[in-house]
């Protein structure tokens, strides 16, 4: 672990609980990530949802990487329901990570392994071959700046595999937006699609290497034979909306 990265502070996570919900917090103003106690595996804010929208294009991932723990909503859908996926996670904050078990994120197995450190050097330690690569890294000071630049754009197109998918989780209001999603057009030659979550908040990014990322691929509906039932509940109104919201990146 590099000594810049080792000596860093990060701040503390804290979790509140009522009404059924648990939520992960880095202040009380704002909710990183949200669980219903009696449905821990359901996906409860929008943005997780539409970030899911990677099934449209890759029904079947067999790879996936993400940046960003956070409360686990998107680990623990994607152990749940996509069996045959092996999901590598990293998180540079250790306080996010030890409260995985609160948030009921299951233990290291043979398909999922739990990391603390950068993001942006995980991107760059992976090899050619990543189905689905997920970012999702936000601190308590929004978007970490290592995550927007154009060369972490390029290391993320060069860790996927042909036909891969990036989906990468932006603050629709941020001032600079349409450089970020300049940047990934970029690196990712103009093949990719934005998309507003629900609750405008988040913009959701979907880039693929070797895999056209249009609105008619968005319209796809190969998704919903390789999902379990439970699983195409949850997505398919989400998954229709994707198909006509979606829009070119700037």
């Amino acid at each position: 672990m590099p000594a810049a990265f080792a000596n860093l502070r990060f701040e503390a996570p804290f979790v509140l609980q009522q009404d059924g919900t648990k939520s992960l917090h880095f202040t009380i103003g704002e909710v990183q990530s949200s669980m219903r106690v009696d449905r821990p595996d359901e996906l409860q804010i929008d943005y997780t949802r539409t970030m899911m929208g990677f099934l449209i294009l890759e029904p079947r991932p067999r790879r996936i990487a993400m940046i960003g723990l956070g409360g686990g909503s998107l680990v623990k859908f994607c152990h749940r329901h996509l069996a045959c996926a092996h999901m590598t996670v990293v998180d540079n904050n250790p306080g996010v990570i030890a409260l995985r078990e609160q948030f009921d994120v299951p233990g290291d197995d043979e398909r999922l392994c739990v990391l603390e450190g950068d993001g942006a050097l995980f991107v760059q330690s992976l090899d050619a071959g990543v189905d689905v690569l997920l970012v999702d890294g936000f601190d308590h000071e929004g978007q970490p700046a290592q995550l927007c630049t154009q060369g972490f754009y390029d290391q993320c197109f060069r860790a996927l595999a042909p036909g891969g998918v990036m989906v990468a989780n932006l603050h629709a209001d941020h001032p600079d937006h349409p450089l970020f999603t300049a940047r990934i057009a970029s690196s990712f030659y103009g093949n990719g699609m934005q998309v507003l979550a629900g609750e405008k908040a988040n913009c959701i990014v979907f880039a693929g290497r070797r895999r056209p990322v249009t609105l008619e691929a968005l319209r796809s509906r190969a998704w919903a034979a390789a999902l379990q039932p439970q699983a195409h509940r949850q997505l398919r109104g989400e998954f229709a909306r994707i198909g006509w919201n979606a829009c070119t990146l700037s």
